[in-house]
This record gives structure tokens, sequence and C-alpha cells, in this order.
């Protein structure tokens, strides 16, 4: 498992369009804000924790495709299938490197983008937090909807469809536990616990279904 979450991470690098391409997809969507709104620092700075998450989780989405596709089609998923370690935890070895790879850089870089949003320190950390909590979650229901559309040529855009309304969740915990940290009457905890127990849940059952779906169609 050690070995494959390297080749996953050396894969990632040797592609350049995991982290790069999810860091430049979450610069355009916060620096068109402000064009959008206007000079409004206030309001910027109102929304700001929404228009991160909404950023990073598209981001997220840009490279689920890719977590079993290119391997389908050079032929190494179906021996990793075939080897002694069950299908989930490949999966999940493969979702974590994935994370690794495009998700974690959207984290790190969230202070820098909170800047543009004119965003208090307490804010940008706590959206900081929550995006470090949840979007592993968009990781893991990810591997489902990747899974359900592996023998497709191109099902980038049929994955994003089927797992929106599964992380739509996260996103309303996430936003109201940023706020939260920032709004004297609103609550961090409860919601930020409540996106965390959502990602527990799908760090097991995501990998559980996506193995047994890529054990049928390799069948």
């Amino acid at each position: 498992m050690r070995a494959l979450f390297l080749r996953e991470m050396r894969l990632a690098a040797r592609v350049g369009g995991g982290a790069l391409t999810g860091l430049l997809f979450f610069l355009a969507v916060v620096s068109i804000v402000p064009f959008a709104v206007g000079p409004d620092l206030k309001l910027l700075a109102r929304i700001g924790p929404a228009i991160l998450w909404i950023g990073a989780l598209l981001a997220s989405l840009l490279g689920l495709d890719r977590l079993f596709q290119a391997d389908r089609e050079d032929g190494s998923l179906e021996l990793l299938l075939l080897s002694e370690h069950p299908a989930a935890l490949i999966v999940f070895v493969k979702c974590v490197a994935h994370w690794t790879a495009t998700g974690l850089p959207l984290v790190l870089a969230t202070p820098v983008f909170g800047i543009f949003m004119n965003m208090e320190p307490l804010g940008t950390l706590a959206v900081m937090a929550t995006l470090a909590a949840g979007t592993p979650a968009i990781t893991f229901i990810g591997a489902m909807g990747a899974a359900v559309t592996v023998t497709l040529a191109r099902g980038g855009l049929l994955i994003a469809i089927l797992i929106l309304p599964l992380v739509i969740p996260l996103l309303v915990f996430g936003v109201s536990a940023a706020y939260g940290a920032v709004e004297d009457p609103a609550p961090f905890w409860p919601p930020f616990l409540l996106m965390c127990a959502i990602t527990l849940l799908f760090s097991v059952l995501g990998p559980l279904a996506a193995g047994y779906v890529l054990r049928h169609a390799a069948d």
C-alpha cells in the first residue's frame, strides 16, 4: 500500500495537472468575485467563506475522473484488483494519494486566497480547518462516481452530476462552521463535527462501494 501511494503521487506529479489545475481554477473563482460584486470590502468579507468553499469544492471535482480511468486504460487497475489486497483498501489508498496531490494544495492556498476576499485571519483559519476536514469526503464520494463511470471514455461531467447532491451537505456545514468562527451567535463546533462525521462515514463507505463496483466492472 505504501508503494501504491508513492506510485500515485509520482503519477500525479508527472501528469502535472492535479494540483496546478485545481489551484488555477480556485484562483479564477476567487479572483473573479470582486469584479462581480464591486469594491465593497465588507460584502467581500461577509461572502468570503462561501466563495472559498464553492471554489475549493468545484476545484476538487476537476480531477476525479483520473482516479481509475488511466489505470483501466493501461491495464494496471485489473492487476491491482487481482492482488491479495482488498479492493476497498486499494481505493482508499488511491483516494488518500489523490487528495494529497490535489486537495491538500487547495487547503494550503486558502490563507492567500482569503486575502483577496478581505477576510479576517480567524475566518480564514476557520475556512482552512473546514476544508481540511471536508475535502477528503469529496474525494471519497467522488471515488464512487469515478468507479461507476470508469468504463466511459469521458465521464468527468457525469461524475460531478452524480456526486453533487452528496457533497452539498459538506458545503452547507463547512460554510456554517466558518461563519460560526467569526459571528458570535452562530456556532462553530456542531456543523464542524457533523462535517467530520460525514468525512469519516464516506472514508469507509466510499472505498467499499467503489471497490465493489470496480470488481463488478472488471468481471
